[in-house]
């Protein structure tokens, strides 16, 4: 019986680059719902431990003491240096923006909430004004995607083929699209917790109704 040597080819791994921010502002996971709370709160957690491993400052704000986000213990590993258990709104934010001087924010780990508030500071020039920058997912693109409109729009620039859909702001507007398209159709609404107001309508009482919320 032979024996036979294998060798392989050394693997060559690229150094990351170092993070260059020293401040990081989180929007947290905020209170329990559907869509919003308890997938938010584990993976900020994670992003959390990830910032301190890169030795970065962490400032939390999150209203929900009952998330693992806000556990000030010692030996979690995905402790922030400081949190704020205030509601995450563009005035807060930008108070505590203020207050700690971050040179960094990250937008996509605290659900619909943390991400419509940040649109709504984008669009007020804030995070310009204070010299945060948005870390992971750019705004445009949050409300690229969060638009449905817009979404439909950029998928067509790119050929990708989609189902047929129109968007409205009425629930008569709904219901003219819907006749269109036919039913049973899906609703979805923009910039919604959860889920709210999205679905499948099989007539057009259940998509009045729908649309309704």
């Amino acid at each position: 019986q032979k024996d036979y040597q294998i060798t392989l080819p050394a693997r060559r791994y690229e150094k990351p680059p170092q993070m260059s921010k020293k401040k990081v502002l989180m929007l947290g996971s905020g209170g329990t719902s559907i869509g919003q709370a308890g997938e938010f709160d584990y993976s900020g957690g994670q992003a959390i431990k990830a910032m301190k491993e890169e030795g970065c400052e962490v400032v939390l704000m999150n209203p929900n003491i009952a998330s693992v986000q806000t556990n000030t213990d010692d030996k979690s590993d995905t402790r922030a240096d400081h949190v704020f258990f205030l509601p995450v709104t563009a005035e807060f934010v930008e108070e505590v923006i203020k207050k700690e001087k971050p040179d960094g924010i990250i937008i996509s780990m605290g659900g619909q909430t943390a991400l419509n508030t940040a649109v709504d500071m984008y669009r007020d020039g804030i995070f310009e004004k204070y010299g945060v920058e948005v870390l992971g997912t750019p705004v445009p693109v949050v409300i690229d995607t969060e638009d449905r409109q817009l979404f439909s729009d950029r998928l067509n620039e790119i050929n990708e083929k989609i189902a047929e859909s129109y968007t409205t702001t009425t629930i008569d507007g709904a219901v003219e699209h819907a006749k269109k398209v036919g039913y049973p159709c899906m609703i979805r609404s923009a910039f919604a917790l959860g889920g709210l107001g999205s679905g499948i309508c099989k007539d057009e009482t259940m998509l009045k109704d729908m649309a309704a919320k």
